[in-house]
């Protein structure tokens, strides 16, 4: 509380009783009010919190009904505080996959060799696992509603994904809406009947989004980040453990955080203090890794091996996409090559899963894992004829020119399932297995972030 300025001893002691009443009073009503007292009276803020609209747009915004018939709508974060901007991506998990009825049933399991010594002694039979999880931008999606035991997802191009509710999904762990009329109020997936994603409203004010770039040894990243793949604005707080005990750093009091050890790191204040901090999650080997928004490819998650060194940028000034600067997603389209030199052309479905723009293209490259939204994705050319196996290499190449070299793991490993070519235009489709494809080039679409 900002005392400069008041005249006299007595006025100070006067007012600041005024205060301590005022906030005993109205403790008890927010906690009847269901409403979270912590983020209603966050600490001060070492920088002003930013107002423009381009500060506000990329915060998540919609409205959430309850069971009980009520309407909360705001600003939102997933899990009180986790997922917070319209770039933030949702997951779940898919138990069905209607793309199977297009495989014929004896394609959908697989014969590998079982070796010893490199010779090989008998063959494994083994069904496909057409399981997957999912993954979609908040700024792509409509709207989430529960249903007994299913979730179910509508994209903005009205394609419906149904998530078993009970798998790991951010949904279980609630929603916070800062609401005009009811305050803050954080809703148990259990009270809530629907979440219908708006357009962001003009907002009073907001919190600094975390920005800078991480740098490890295969590059630098740059963009907005996610400390731990949960920290995002200025007010979440850095824990770890000193040698003089416990401490809890502001991020936007942070001006870098550096790798230290295996379990350390040399945290620089802007202010020019210095700290080694250890012994947490959000240090060492605990930690999840950093996500960097970072244009160029969508996100990347940079895991704690490969971190060198983050360093936050000044104000920013904006938050990031709106949630209009995520257009609908569009079908994906290309030309499908084989190892036999066929080419086939038409409507695709990668890994009998994507189907869209908006969906993404998951794989490693050196502890960095990639998740590079279809849209940006302009070929993707596999090893040569040995195919795409384990410590071997894909080259992903942008519709920016650029090519990545990423390991043929995750989207790209044996565990794909394979390519739906529509022909044509046609209803019905070719099958080609993983290892019969040589190369994908996708048609370019209209991607805006």
């Amino acid at each position: 509380m900002r005392r400069a300025g008041i005249a006299g001893g007595a006025a100070a002691l006067l007012l600041f009783a005024l205060v301590v009443a005022l906030g005993l009073v109205a403790v008890p009503l927010l906690r009847d009010l269901d409403v979270d007292t912590d983020a209603a009276a966050s600490p001060a803020v070492p920088r002003s919190p930013a107002t423009s609209a381009a500060a506000h747009r990329g915060f998540l915004y919609g409205r959430v009904t309850t069971r009980s018939g009520t309407a909360y709508e705001g600003r939102l974060r997933f899990g009180g505080d986790e997922e917070a901007f319209w770039g933030d991506y949702f997951n779940g998990f898919k138990e069905e996959n209607p793309w199977a009825a297009e495989v014929p049933p004896e394609r959908l399991t697989e014969s590998r060799p079982v070796t010893v010594l490199g010779v090989e002694i008998t063959r494994r039979e083994r069904k496909l696992n057409l399981g997957r999880p999912f993954m979609a931008r908040f700024g792509d999606i409509r709207r989430v509603a529960p249903s007994g035991r299913e979730l179910l997802v509508t994209l903005k191009s009205g394609t419906g994904f149904v998530l078993n509710r009970f798998d790991a999904d951010d949904f279980a762990d609630g929603v916070r809406v800062w609401d005009d009329e009811h305050g803050v109020v954080d809703l148990d997936e259990r009270r809530i009947r629907t979440i219908d994603f708006l357009p962001t409203a003009d907002l009073e004010t907001v919190p600094d989004r975390l920005h800078g770039t991480v740098r490890t040894p295969h590059g630098s990243f740059t963009g907005f980040v996610q400390w731990d793949r949960q920290s995002s604005i200025g007010s979440d707080e850095f824990r770890g453990r000193t040698a003089d005990g416990e401490l809890s750093l502001r991020f936007d009091a942070i001006r870098t955080i550096a790798h230290d050890s295996d379990d350390s790191a040399q945290v620089t204040l802007r202010d020019g203090g210095a700290f080694v901090l250890s012994g947490t999650r959000h240090v060492g080997r605990g930690n999840r890794g950093v996500y960097v928004d970072d244009r160029r490819y969508g996100r990347v998650l940079v895991s704690w091996e490969a971190f060198d060194r983050l360093d936050f940028s000044d104000a920013v000034g904006e938050s990031g996409p709106a949630y209009d600067d995520f257009p609908a997603g569009q079908p994906l389209s290309g030309t499908v090559t084989t190892r036999t030199g066929s080419s086939l052309t038409g409507r695709l479905v990668f890994d009998l899963d994507e189907s869209e723009t908006t969906e993404t293209l998951d794989a490693p490259a050196g502890d960095v894992d990639y998740t590079i939204p279809f849209g940006l994705v302009a070929s993707i050319a596999l090893p040569g004829q040995e195919g795409c196996g384990d410590g071997r290499h894909a080259g992903v190449t942008l519709h920016s020119g650029e090519t990545l070299e990423l390991e043929c793991a995750g989207d790209l490993g044996e565990g794909n399932a394979g390519m739906l070519i529509f022909t044509d235009g046609g209803d019905s489709a070719e099958y080609v297995r993983w290892l019969d494809v040589e190369r994908i080039d996708l048609e370019p679409v209209d991607v805006r972030r």
